[in-house]
């Protein structure tokens, strides 16, 4: 079995996830990896996205998706995300995140948080952006804790009715551009 129980209290059990069985993966395939993103993000997010919203992220970036995997083909956090222009910026965008409840202490989100900038930087994008409940506390921590800032927010965001934070990174010019930069400053 790829968790073991751990308990919380005499009377009763959580599964956890195993941290040493966790694999990572990129998105390649429709047919046997849709179907997993899917199941865990319409189990553990409070939005519902339609097919047509996953196929957007993944036909157009499927090297900005990554699964967590665990075991026998389990997934058990996924990242889906895209890099495109808007107004004068390369950004990034991370449309969502998701790690199973039994796996939240194994450190995933941060794995696949940074597995994704790391591809966007590498890409030359300016910033990353994404939205987070206000209410989502770990969520928020998570971020806050992998730079982001909150940039504004936004009123009755969700479906729900719950606000947003809109958050965002900044990621550091390229050594050549900042080296231009300095160079046109007459530094």
């Amino acid at each position: 079995s790829t968790a073991r129980r751990m308990s919380t209290t005499a009377s009763s059990s959580v599964d956890v996830i195993d941290p040493s069985t966790i694999t990572f993966e990129q998105y390649t395939d429709e047919d046997t990896q849709l179907p997993l993103i899917t199941a865990i993000i319409d189990r553990e997010l409070s939005e519902p996205y339609s097919v047509f919203t996953y196929r957007y992220f993944l036909n157009n970036w499927p090297e900005l998706c990554f699964l967590a995997m665990s075991g026998e083909r389990e997934c058990v956090g996924v990242i889906v995300c895209k890099l495109d222009k808007h107004r004068e910026m390369f950004r990034g965008y991370i449309g969502m995140l998701v790690v199973d409840k039994r796996a939240r202490k194994a450190k995933l989100g941060s794995a696949l948080v940074t597995r994704a900038l790391e591809v966007m930087r590498a890409a030359g994008a300016d910033e990353c952006t994404l939205e987070a409940e206000t209410t989502n506390e770990g969520a928020l921590r998570l971020y806050q804790s992998l730079g982001f800032i909150r940039d504004k927010r936004l009123c009755r965001y969700y479906l729900s009715g719950t606000d947003a934070y809109r958050l965002k990174l900044l990621f550091p010019l390229p050594p050549q551009a900042a080296d231009a930069l300095g160079q046109a400053q007459g530094q």
